[in-house]
């Protein structure tokens, strides 16, 4: 096993592992440190907008600002899909709902006691 190291933070590389991270010394995709990641600063305001652009025309229902990060983000998209009965995804903390649901992704979203706005429209 062929191992870099950077002073004495710990391998960034192993040939059994992959990239490893630089803070925790775990490899990458098991990294306790992105789990810890506080959740994005915004504007308060959590946004719905429907988007098709790129998608060859099927529709998608995107949620930003949401202040969860991380395992939370990913848990309460799941609660999203789950209620719209459709699939889905989180890219990047936003969450991304096949179909269009604003209405009731809206309604969602104020259970949880959230400023939310319509964009685009």
């Amino acid at each position: 096993m062929k191992n870099r190291k950077v002073s004495d933070q710990g391998p960034v590389y192993s040939s059994e592992h992959g990239r490893m991270c630089p803070g925790c010394a775990q490899p990458a995709k098991r990294c306790r440190c992105l789990k810890e990641q506080a959740p994005p600063a915004g504007d308060g305001v959590v946004r719905v907008a429907r988007q098709t652009k790129g998608r060859k025309g099927k529709g998608v229902t995107l949620i930003t600002g949401v202040p969860l990060a991380g395992d939370g983000l990913k848990e309460f998209a799941k609660r999203l899909k789950q209620r719209c009965g459709t699939g889905g995804t989180v890219k990047d903390g936003v969450i991304e709902i096949q179909g269009d649901h604003p209405e009731v992704l809206i309604e969602e979203l104020k259970k949880e006691g959230w400023t939310v706005k319509k964009a685009g429209g």
